[in-house]
């Protein structure tokens, strides 16, 4: 593995391949929303769950999402908190709006473990995101009974508003319409994730439009880690060697990197996401 280039020749260099090319495919990870601001820990955290921080001691909204609470009016109170900032608030940053600015006109299409649906709120078009791992702003049920998944945002915001004493009312746990049991989160963590309808249409457009592109593509990874690398980079390095025209190109602060058999057709950006888009524009 290597990270190559000069960072200004690199910034140079993605500038000409995105001007030249009319195909890209952009994949995006958890690097991309926090270069956008959000961020799960420090002075975001402290403003949102300084309460339930000082009560159970933990520093980070991960760590908070996966406490056992004592009982479901106050896991409510938590992730009900957690959902409205990280999927119905802006990002602080512009930057998902400037990305868009940089492939209008283009043949695009993007594939992200993000749920946070920043793609859709900066006005990307939605049929041309696959969100892999779920929506922030579905429910599903916790069994589940069924592969639906219902949205969420007029629950999640009357918890906001009614919670006190770091609970919501009793009232206001979901539950599932068809067998009662409780809803949860439509997010990918063992395997009661509901792949429902909507889900399933848009990994066939995305399986279709790689299918239906050769020639000049740009690969365009942003922000994506090693969690899950088979999702987004791993497939994004078979592309780019199996189409000798397409060029890949990764930004990503400390962890940009390529094999050596694709380096050649390969740049690599280590840097801030934010900062390195807007120095592209």
């Amino acid at each position: 593995m290597k990270s190559i280039g000069d960072y200004w020749d690199n910034i140079r260099r993605l500038q000409d391949v995105l001007r030249d090319t009319e195909v890209v495919v952009i994949g995006a990870g958890a690097g991309l929303s926090t270069a956008a601001g959000f961020t799960y820990t420090g002075e975001r955290f402290e403003k949102y769950f300084s309460d339930f921080s000082h009560k159970y001691g933990f520093r980070d909204m991960y760590s908070g999402g996966f406490y056992p609470y004592e009982n479901p009016e106050e896991m409510w109170a938590y992730w009900s908190r957690y959902i409205y900032i990280n999927r119905y608030l802006d990002t602080p940053r512009p930057v998902y709006e400037q990305l868009l600015s940089l492939i209008q006109g283009k043949d695009y299409f993007v594939i992200t473990t993000n749920v946070d649906h920043c793609f859709q709120k900066a006005g990307f078009d939605k049929d041309r995101l696959f969100y892999t791992q779920g929506d922030y702003g579905l429910f599903q049920c916790s069994e589940p009974c069924r592969d639906y998944t219902l949205d969420n945002e007029e629950i999640i915001r009357d918890m906001v508003e009614s919670q006190e004493n770091m609970r919501i009312p009793s009232v206001l746990i979901p539950k599932c319409p068809y067998c009662g049991k409780p809803l949860t989160m439509n997010l990918r963590s063992d395997n009661t994730f509901v792949e429902d309808a909507g889900w399933h249409a848009a990994s066939e457009r995305y399986t279709n439009f790689l299918r239906s592109k050769n020639g000049h593509v740009l690969y365009l990874e942003l922000g994506v880690g090693y969690n899950t690398p088979g999702i987004i980079k791993y497939p994004f390095w078979e592309q780019t060697l199996e189409n000798r025209e397409a060029v890949y190109a990764c930004i990503n602060d400390g962890e940009a990197a390529c094999p050596e058999n694709i380096q050649a057709r390969s740049i690599c950006i280590n840097g801030d996401i934010g900062e390195v888009i807007d120095q592209i524009s």
